[in-house]
């Protein structure tokens, strides 16, 4: 089979069958009269043979050591032509995000490249201090895109740094929360903290508010808590679950139940709490300091209906319990007297 034909069956052109031959790859058995290459079936199989383990990534030194070593074990070579593979994915892959910030940015000429060029590289750097410098000292008018600014902030370790990228964040347009919310999904759990503390920096609006309702089905408490936080102060009651939450966990107990009793004079809020927190004192698994906790949040609680549960409480088992709720009772009788007496004057 001349040269011709099996670039035709092979799909590898004459020029590079020759290349094949003078590198000792797949050289012809034979030569017609005429000095034209002669191929067997032989060499054709082995042309496929070489283009096969072409698409797997392997120069053609590695093809030949492979074909021509009959001890030869590819283990070990695709163990490295796939690591060599992620690392050849990872850069593109950056490069990629480069080109699609630099296109967000609608650069109107090579100045404006260059400047998010500069922002992104400030943004990598290993040092904090530069972080910070590359996103404060950009000027007012450079288009910033949205979403490398929220990349930045979700990757933000050092509190310094992220303050000020929230800041420029803050200012970049009413797209900020929409390009966060993406870190409320993250498996990783301290980019979803990032993702709670940033949007909670943003001015309030319905996006900042469905982002953060959603964080409180969060299984992280740190990102459930911080969210309930900014929604109770906000007087959003749907709050209120992970508000009580936060009391039986003891994170953030005291300012929970502050705002669990400012939500509590919202219509229709009071019973609700009173609810969840006498289920709570009640729960088998409330150890005495969850139940310390429990009663001091009561004590938040406007009405008289929270002073006949201290008041059943005074008669707890538990005999710590019992005194400390008989304190509160007091507490909140002699408070009574002294507003009726204010009244009175």
């Amino acid at each position: 089979m001349l040269i011709g034909e099996v670039a035709r069956r092979s799909g590898v052109s004459p020029r590079m069958l020759r290349h094949y031959d003078a590198l000792g790859l797949v050289r012809p058995t034979g030569r017609t009269v005429g000095g034209y290459r002669e191929y067997t079936a032989e060499d054709v199989r082995r042309v496929f043979h070489v283009e096969s383990l072409r698409s797997l990534g392997l120069s053609l030194k590695q093809v030949g050591h492979a074909l021509a070593d009959p001890d030869f074990t590819p283990s070990a070579l695709v163990g490295d032509l796939i690591r060599w593979t992620e690392d050849r994915l990872e850069r593109e892959r950056e490069l990629l995000d480069r080109l699609r910030a630099i296109d967000a940015s609608a650069p109107t000429g090579w100045q404006d490249v260059l400047r998010i060029v500069e922002l992104m590289q400030g943004l990598g750097s290993t040092s904090a201090a530069r972080r910070q410098q590359a996103v404060l000292t950009r000027p007012e008018d450079a288009p910033v895109p949205v979403e490398l600014l929220a990349e930045a902030v979700l990757a933000e370790s050092d509190p310094s740094v992220a303050g000020a990228l929230c800041w420029a964040l803050a200012r970049s347009g009413p797209d900020a929360v929409t390009a966060l919310t993406a870190g409320l999904d993250a498996r990783d759990v301290d980019v979803r903290r990032r993702a709670v503390r940033a949007i909670a920096e943003m001015d309030e609006s319905p996006r900042a508010t469905e982002a953060l309702t959603k964080a409180l089905d969060d299984p992280d408490t740190t990102v459930r808590g911080h969210a309930a936080l900014v929604l109770g102060r906000s007087g959003v009651t749907a709050a209120v679950p992970a508000l009580v939450g936060m009391v039986v966990e003891g994170f953030n107990d005291v300012d929970a139940a502050e705002i669990l009793g400012t939500l509590s004079r919202r219509p229709g809020c009071a019973d609700r709490i009173l609810t969840l927190l006498v289920d709570q004192l009640a729960a088998p698994s409330a150890d005495f300091a969850t139940r310390v906790r429990l009663i001091q949040a009561l004590v938040e609680l406007p009405g008289t209906a929270v002073r006949e549960v201290l008041r059943r409480l005074t008669h707890d088992g538990d005999r710590a319990v019992a005194l400390i709720a008989s304190a509160f009772v007091t507490l909140l009788d002699e408070r009574s007297l002294a507003d009726r007496g204010e009244g009175d004057l």
